[in-house]
């Protein structure tokens, strides 16, 4: 039996806000959240200096003893939880968390920086003078996930997706299958990362950086012929997913409905994005979810602003979608990393049950596929399902489709 999974709450954190009015205010008036970053001039080397940091620090109610275990990525990732529960009227302590029936799938690029600093010295200074007993916690790959589930009492499933742009999408993903199947009743699903220069330095030693320093409200520019390279921004979000009957018998306000899910891989490149492999997951989403394109009335783009990422997707698209509407939130808050599928998945669910949708920031001349791109100042759009897309290093491939709740 396929059970029917909905959305009852989301967490955000993002370069833009932690709020839907706060970040919907933004998108309409065409705020940009990238900025200059002064302390990256003073690395030797780093092309791109800028980026879309987020304004966050702890609440006042995690105390030393709970932060010890945490670096900044699973601070991001436990806060937007705890957001997303709150919305969800889900009170930590309560029996649906620590039952067994709640788990947690959750992305990031990779653990907090700050922890991998920690065991630096061994290896360049050969002492351990630095180390901690948290270095290693703070620092792996499934730190955010973990932490969620120790700060919650999750005693579920863990799910762990280090895949990069695809992790929070990812995580969604499996988190819609393990209650679909009936594995899981309620999943906390969604990713985070924290900004740092090395992030930026991995992308420019691939060449996938903007150079565009002097002017960053405009350096981001997915889609359109000027565009240099991608920039980076930090956030985190998570989404409460459920399956109906439970959220029905509990009161729960539903939100919106997952209704279909697929990923892929490329197996030919490990950075220059296939296609044909994308044109197949978006394929597979669509017969995940029963529906066909003429059904999806708009395409969150995952559209970093690089030249060969942003041509393989519009013409995966093209293929399978026709001449959609179709828009990247990456203009107006950079690449977010493990957190970028969740936060746009969020914003596509909140600006169609607006029915307005954001235009891709700083595209004026498209020359991609000739899609339908949403420019200058948004579009009204009425529908009932939309898609997000997002397409990782190593050729892995997501498509989500998103859906207004019906009864």
């Amino acid at each position: 039996m396929q059970h029917r999974v909905v959305i009852t709450g989301v967490g955000a954190i993002s370069p833009l806000g932690c709020d839907w009015p706060t970040v919907q205010a933004a998108l309409k008036t065409g705020q940009c959240a990238i900025e200059h970053m002064p302390d990256w001039e003073r690395i030797d080397g780093l092309i791109c200096h800028m980026a879309a940091p987020c304004e966050f620090t702890p609440p006042s109610h995690y105390r030393r003893r709970v932060l010890r275990s945490m670096g900044r990525v699973a601070q991001l990732a436990v806060h937007a939880s705890e957001l997303a529960l709150e919305q969800a009227g889900i009170a930590k302590g309560d029996e649906i968390l620590t039952g067994g029936r709640t788990g947690v799938a959750y992305g990031s690029a990779q653990g907090s920086v700050e922890g991998m600093q920690e065991f630096f010295g061994l290896l360049n200074d050969q002492t351990t003078t630095e180390l901690k007993s948290t270095s290693y916690i703070r620092a792996m790959t499934h730190t955010a996930p973990v932490n969620i589930g120790v700060f919650f009492g999750l005693t579920g499933r863990v799910i762990t997706t280090t895949t990069a742009c695809t992790a929070s999408s990812q995580a969604i993903g499996y988190a819609f299958e393990a209650i679909a199947s009936g594995q899981q009743t309620v999943m906390l699903a969604g990713g985070a990362d924290e900004l740092t220069a090395i992030h930026s330095a991995v992308f420019d030693s691939l060449l996938a950086t903007s150079k565009s320093n002097h002017s960053p409200g405009t350096a981001s520019r997915p889609f359109d012929a000027g565009r240099d390279g991608l920039v980076l921004g930090e956030g985190a979000c998570t989404f409460v997913l459920e399956e109906l009957e439970h959220a029905r018998a509990r009161g729960a306000n539903i939100l919106g409905e997952v209704v279909g899910f697929a990923t892929n891989a490329d197996g030919a490149h490990i950075t220059r994005p296939q296609a044909a492999t994308q044109t197949r997951c978006i394929e597979m989403a669509l017969e995940s979810a029963q529906l066909t394109a003429k059904d999806i009335g708009y395409v969150s783009a995952h559209a970093t602003a690089t030249e060969y990422g942003d041509a393989a997707e519009a013409e995966a698209l093209m293929g399978v979608m026709g001449n959609i509407p179709v828009a990247s939130l990456k203009g107006h808050i950079g690449h977010t990393l493990g957190a970028c599928g969740a936060l746009e998945a969020w914003a596509s669910l909140m600006m169609m049950s607006d029915g307005w949708f954001a235009p891709t920031l700083n595209l004026e001349n498209p020359n991609c596929a000739q899609l339908d791109y949403i420019m200058a100042d948004g579009r009204s759009i009425n529908t009932d399902h939309v898609m997000s897309n997002n397409f990782a290093f190593g050729g892995i491939n997501t498509s989500l489709i998103l859906s207004k709740f019906s009864a």
